[in-house]
């Protein structure tokens, strides 16, 4: 059900932080817009070309389940194979091990010591699944945390890796849970989950990042709040049911949020559709490519006039290489330049200036327009 479209009056984003990198952030610049790049390429290895490309637009980049496993044996070692050759070209990127904290997705070595007991298991004894069928782990079990951070934490100790992308928190916190395995052990659940975000911090250092799966308008916000994590994303940005203005203007809202609570917020941003939807997918690539290229003012608009220092913008139709994440779009080469200001909001639209742009949004028609200069 869709929530109420609330009209604001003249709104200003909370002050900016002052401009400093975070502990273990990339250090911070409005150069270009800031990318945070996040895919995998399971059929081959990046070509040299795709690994310039990475470690020229981004140090913030993210290697998804199955990156590399296919030509060197497990997840593992094709994350660590592409982190080593990225960081060489650009030695202050930041590359993060994926680890999904509540699926237990196969291809990773460390697999192989995962015991059958913490696996998580309903209120009749069956295996609690995510709906394609792969069961979930119990991270209300202490042996499970140690095992779930530990594997984060070899990976970061055996490759040139920035730290985590954790995934699939909100699965966790959703009242289906509790449907499942009954309200104690669902808060069990959740309990564990901190506790293990927060030992993998601790293991992790100040100089590694741990960016977490997400938030959703005004849904998750609790996350904000727990030990251990740095960053957020925003995943279904404008999309997935969530694209009604209101929808828009809270999840913009959670980055000055977050800011305030010491934290940084990935916006994923999407051109209109994405790789779930099988006609769009029949498409010729380039076509798909012109269409993304036609169709990011909107996303990255909503970005800029909400960005705070941290913030990262990413943008594809999926999670593979071949989805967008490893093209060039013309706004992620021009110089962009700090905000002079923090928006200025009139209802749901809003204006900012930046050093060599003019941004312009209107969430309720979903217009926007960036004059670069």
């Amino acid at each position: 059900m869709k929530r109420p479209l609330i009209l604001l009056t003249t709104l200003l984003l909370a002050p900016l932080a002052p401009l400093h990198a975070a502990d273990g952030l990339p250090p911070l610049s409005w150069d270009r817009v800031p990318l945070n790049l996040h895919f995998g390429k399971r059929t081959t290895d990046l070509t040299d070309a795709e690994v310039e490309f990475v470690a020229g637009h981004s140090s913030l980049i993210a290697l998804e389940k199955g990156h590399g496993a296919s030509m060197h044996g497990s997840t593992e070692a094709g994350i660590a194979d592409s982190a080593r050759r990225i960081t060489q070209r650009n030695p202050a990127a930041k590359v993060l091990f994926y680890f999904n904290a509540f699926i237990n997705w196969s291809g990773y070595d460390a697999f192989k010591t995962y015991r059958p007991e913490w696996t998580l298991r309903t209120t009749t004894g069956e295996i609690v699944k995510h709906p394609g069928g792969t069961a979930r782990p119990d991270p209300s079990n202490a042996e499970f945390r140690e095992w779930w951070s530990e594997v984060v934490a070899k990976a970061n100790r055996s490759a040139p890796l920035g730290g985590v992308f954790v995934d699939a928190l909100p699965q966790a916190l959703t009242p289906a849970l509790a449907k499942q395995v009954g309200d104690a052990k669902a808060r069990a659940v959740v309990a564990g989950l901190r506790e293990m975000l927060a030992l993998t911090k601790r293991k992790l250092g100040p100089d590694r990042v741990v960016l977490v799966n997400g938030l959703r308008t005004t849904d998750f916000r609790e996350i904000l709040d727990w030990e251990g994590i740095d960053g957020v994303m925003i995943e279904h940005f404008g999309a997935f049911k969530t694209d009604s203005p209101a929808d828009i203007k809270a999840d913009l809202d959670s980055i000055a949020l977050a800011a305030a609570k010491g934290k940084f917020v990935v916006i994923k941003g999407w051109p209109g559709f994405n790789w779930t939807e099988r006609e769009a997918m029949q498409r010729p690539a380039a076509e798909l490519l012109r269409l993304a290229r036609e169709q990011i003012t909107f996303p990255l608009a909503c970005f800029l006039v909400a960005a705070q220092p941290g913030s990262h913008f990413c943008y594809s139709w999926g999670y593979v290489h071949n989805h967008g994440m490893l093209e060039p779009y013309a706004e992620f080469d021009r110089p962009l330049g700090p905000p002079k200001a923090d928006a200025k909001w009139q209802g749901l639209t809003a204006t900012r200036e930046f050093a060599h742009a003019s941004v312009w949004v209107d969430l309720s028609t979903k217009q926007a327009r960036i004059d670069w200069r």
